[in-house]
Formats: structure tokens, C-alpha cells, sequence
């Protein structure tokens, strides 16, 4: 297959640890036989640095005419911590988003039996998670009108969903429960809000066509609870905006790191790849970065184009270098690898993974003669 994919590195660390994924991909076309070509875009900040604009005009046409975008991150301080800046990094990727139609966020959370020490929930509680969570992107008060008075005192965000914006997003995560363990959770807030009655009726509706998917309900405040409590209890959650975006942070803690966590954002012909973590300007070009959660976004976007053999190549090499610690500061304090080193090690599972399961010390060391 050849796939024409657009980078978009973004700011802090987005460069080291898409680099990183870029790695992971080179290795996918070599050893299956596929053809992959990356073609660089400004976004973020370090697009307004550049241009003025956090999504510039040639951004997007990039974005348009490619097959699929690796997202790296935004932010950065200069910006977001100035509340006079009218122009901010998170402004490209929101415009981003909702110009492609991205309008399904799809994030997977799973518990890693090697980490279980790191997350801050007992071992019991994490043991056997395994969930997805899709998320609707593109409307709601985070894209609907928002006004204030002349004296700064009364704000007002609309809070709004069309019906057939919530079908789209509710047929996906129907359809991904279907080849899961067949659950489907919707959060919502009916007992309050007319747009969660909405999200229920439709749901409700369209279960009928899916009757191998058993559904149930709860509010978002029982849902954060129980992401804690027993996240094991869910397979598929479904979810509007705002309540996508805390819930699926909450749910963040159960592996122990944020910097394993990614999220692919689909639209009907666009999709977007990308780890959730922020662009951690402190740390950046330290070589201390995790790109763990950038590689997985890589082996996110094969996925999507039904190369799951050479997804799994990547996550395959991934739950290794967990399983040999072979990470960063972040999970390995005592002996970390650079961001650099934990890429080479992925890249070098992927192309040899009897050898490298045996030539992992050399790579600690920086000398493997694979790579």
C-alpha cells in the first residue's frame, strides 16, 4: 500500500517523539512492503511564530490532499498563559477539526500488566481494562456561539447538538462494539440537559439495528466514579464533547502514564493521528520525552486502513520495550532511555524481533549493530 501521510509536529516536545513514530512506520514499510511518504506542516505555535496563523492556509491543503495526518502537539506557554493573546496554539487544532470534519474522537485506554505499579489505582481494580472511548469533536459549547456582556461579567456558551451529528458518531461506536465484547456505555446527563435527552432517544433508537450490542446508561458524574472504581465494567463508551474530553483524561491515570495514551480523530473522508499528552515545552530537545504514545498513534493509523497485522507489529513492539523497561525517565528512573533510544529499540522489534529480544543491552548502551 502506498500511503501519503501528512506530519504535523507541532510544538515542545511533538517533534522528538513524532520523529519517533515517523521511525516506527519506516520499519512497517520496509518489512511489509509498503511505501509510506511524509510531508511536513506548520501548526501550533510554532505556526504563529512563523506566520502569524496557528493553522496556516497551506496546513490545511496539505491536510486536504494527503491520506491520513501524524499529529505531534500544541502549546505553548507564551500563549496559552497570556489570557490577552487573541491568537493561541489550541486555535489551529480546534479549526483543525472541525474544517476536515473530524468529527469522531476514538481513544483507547488499556491497562498494562508491566506498569500496573505505576498507575495510581490498585492492581486489582486496573486488572483486565480495556476500553474505548469515542467522543463527538466538532460541536457542542466548544464550537457554538459564545458571547459576553460589555462588563466582562455575564458570559454565555451555547450549548447545542443537531441530530444527525449525533447518529454519525453513535453508528461508529455501535459498529466498534460489534468486533469488541459487544457493550456500549452512554454518558450523558439527561436528568438535566435536553441535548443529553437527545443522545439518549437516539441511541435508543439506532440499538434496535445493532441487537447484539447490549447498551446502558449513565450519568457523567457515575461515569467518573466508576472509571475509577471498575473500569474494567466498560468496553465501548460513547459521549459527547466536553464530557469526552474529562472523562477520557480521567481514565488517562489507569495506565500510569499519560505519554501511552493516543487518540485517532476520524472524519468521513479525513483522519487524524495523534498521543493525548501536551507538548511539555520544559522538557523538550532534553532527549527525555516519552514517544511511546506517539509510535501507538502510528500503529492507530494502520489500523484504520485495515493493515492490523502491521498495527500490531507496532504494538507488539511497544509491549516489549515495556516489558524490557526499556523507557524513558518517566517509567524508568533508575536506567531510562533517551527518546531517540527507545525508537531504535522499536524500530529494530519491529524488523527483528527474535534479535532484539536478545540485543536489548546493546541498545541500552547505544550499541546495537542492527540498527
Amino acid at each position: 500500500m502506498r500511503l501519503d501521510i501528512a506530519v504535523l509536529s507541532g510544538d515542545g516536545i511533538g517533534p522528538e517523539v513524532t520523529a519517533q513514530a515517523i521511525k516506527a512506520l519506516e520499519a512497517i514499510a520496509h518489512s511489509f512492503d509498503h511505501v509510506f511518504t511524509f510531508k511536513e506542516g506548520l501548526i501550533g505555535a510554532t505556526a504563529i511564530d512563523k506566520t502569524g496563523n496557528p493553522l496556516p492556509d497551506k496546513t490545511l491543503e496539505l491536510c486536504v490532499d494527503t491520506d491520513a495526518i501524524l499529529f505531534g502537539t500544541i502549546g505553548d506557554p507564551r500563549y496559552d498563559q497570556d489570557p490577552t493573546a487573541k491568537i493561541k496554539p489550541d486555535q489551529g487544532l480546534l479549526r483543525l477539526r472541525k474544517e476536515l470534519g473530524l468529527f469522531a474522537n476514538i481513544r483507547p485506554v488499556k491497562a498494562y500488566k508491566a506498569l500496573a505499579d505505576k498507575s495510581p489505582l490498585k492492581k486489582e481494580i486496573i486488572e483486565g481494562t480495556d476500553i474505548v472511548i469515542y467522543r463527538e469533536l466538532t460541536s457542542s459549547t466548544y464550537f457554538e456561539e459564545k458571547e459576553l456582556n460589555e462588563q466582562e461579567t455575564v458570559p454565555s456558551d451555547v450549548y447545542e447538538y443537531k441530530q444527525k451529528e449525533v447518529e454519525h458518531i453513535v453508528h461508529l461506536a455501535f459498529k466498534a462494539a460489534q468486533k469488541r465484547r459487544k457493550k456500549l456505555t452512554l454518558v450523558d446527563k439527561a436528568n438535566v440537559l435536553e441535548s443529553s435527552r437527545l443522545w439518549r432517544r437516539v441511541v435508543t433508537e439506532i440499538a434496535k439495528t445493532y441487537t447484539d450490542v447490549t447498551i446502558d446508561f449513565l450519568y457523567i458524574e457515575d461515569a467518573a466514579v466508576q472509571i475509577i472504581l471498575n473500569p474494567s465494567r466498560f468496553d465501548v463508551i460513547l459521549t459527547e464533547n466536553m464530557f469526552g474530553d474529562i472523562i477520557s483524561d480521567e481514565a488517562s491515570v489507569i495506565s500510569g502514564s499519560i505519554d501511552l495514551l493516543v487518540s485517532a480523530s476520524i472524519g468521513d473522508v479525513c483522519c487524524m493521528f495523534e498521543p493525548i499528552h501536551g507538548s511539555y515545552p520544559r522538557i523538550a530537545k532534553k532527549g527525555i520525552a516519552n514517544p511511546i504514545a506517539a509510535i501507538l498513534s502510528a500503529a492507530m493509523l494502520l489500523e484504520h486502513f485495515n493493515l492490523t497485522e502491521e498495527a500490531n507489529a507496532i504494538n507488539n513492539a511497544v509491549e516489549k520495550a515495556i516489558e524490557l523497561n526499556l523507557t524513558t525517565p518517566d517509567l524508568n528512573i533508575i536506567n531510562p532511555l533517551t527518546t531517540e533510544k527507545v525508537g531504535d529499540f522499536i524500530y529494530d522489534y519491529i524488523l527483528n524481533p527474535e534479535d532484539s529480544n536478545m540485543n536489548f543491552e546493546n541498545i541500552h548502551v547505544g550499541l546495537s549493530t542492527i540498527i
